[in-house]
């Protein structure tokens, strides 16, 4: 009897890079055959662009988002091509890749996702430039230390608040550029190790993408979301989401709250999962994992060579 307790972790943006996907088209026909749906869905060669850039272009978020989402789910793909004994109980997906792990769950088609992630990155695009913001990673402070700091620095008009909660010591914020700006000197005199200013123009996870939530809102509600078959941990809440009111409702929050992703790992650590696989491009979550816990095993499943490892 097979006793392996373990967890498909499926990225967001961050994670990509020129060439993502394409060994694992060429060598599997599943996953070729993703990417031109893909292609078909969308009117445009996205596999062109994931594959062979320009860098510039791939980074743009409304092409990055679904290019990541492709990638994931011709992961996903070949894995049950492939028939391997790696069945998850439990999803997760940090910030755009939740909604690769709803695909993954049975909840939304690969075509309604898709669909979804491109318009959630236009509408993160237009809300970049119609209130600019930004994001700074933060080395070194605790969650409730970069709370109150952000606290002080935030006014009515111009806010600043923690966006992702990747790992202890790891912790990203949002907002203002103005309130940014006021509180990078509050978080080095408190012992931040390095604030890192991020080369983004929009304050994702913060209360400036609620015009972008709205209308994010209106197609969550003109898309068919059904039960998971398998437990999807919230972004919002870190806690499994079981129907498809909870998914609506962790959507429909999701661009404006925070990515509880210590929280989330921590859950599926005390549910007793013993593997993590990355399921697309990169190992950005696989390291965060180790920071989390040193004792979780993470893996990556993202290329041919990722395939015959486990193999």
């Amino acid at each position: 009897m097979n006793d392996r307790k373990i967890a498909f972790l499926f990225p967001g943006q961050g994670s990509q890079s020129v060439g993502m996907g394409q060994s694992l088209a060429q060598v599997y026909p599943a996953a070729n055959d993703i990417f031109r749906q893909a292609d078909e869905i969308l009117g445009f060669p996205l596999s062109q662009l994931a594959w062979e850039g320009p860098e510039d272009c791939l980074n743009d978020t409304i092409n990055t988002q679904p290019a990541l989402f492709t990638h994931s789910i011709a992961v996903l793909q070949v894995i049950r091509s492939l028939n391997l004994d790696l069945l998850p109980s439990f999803l997760a997906g940090h910030s755009m890749g939740e909604l690769s792990a709803l695909v993954a769950a049975g909840a939304v088609s690969f075509s309604d996702g898709l669909h979804l992630v491109r318009i959630r990155g236009e509408l993160m695009k237009r809300a970049g430039n119609l209130t600019p913001g930004g994001m700074a990673a933060i080395m070194g402070l605790d969650i409730p230390q970069i709370e109150q700091l952000c606290r002080e620095a935030s006014t009515p008009s111009e806010i600043v608040q923690v966006a992702n909660d990747n790992c202890p010591g790891q912790v990203v914020i949002s907002g203002s550029n103005t309130a940014l700006d006021r509180v990078q000197p509050l978080l080095e005199q408190a012992g931040a190790r390095r604030v890192i200013r991020l080369a983004v123009s929009i304050a994702a996870h913060s209360p400036y993408m609620s015009p972008s939530q709205i209308d994010f809102n209106q197609a969550i509600a003109a898309t068919l979301i059904r039960n998971p078959l398998i437990p999807i941990i919230s972004n919002v809440s870190a806690s499994p989401m079981l129907v498809a009111d909870e998914i609506k409702n962790d959507l429909q929050n999701q661009l404006t709250h925070r990515v509880r992703w210590t929280e989330s790992i921590q859950y599926l650590i005390s549910q007793g999962i013993s593997e993590f696989f990355e399921i697309g491009n990169g190992s950005v979550l696989s390291g965060l994992i180790k920071r989390i816990d040193r004792a979780a095993v993470a893996m990556t499943l993202g290329s041919p060579t990722d395939f015959q490892l486990i193999g």
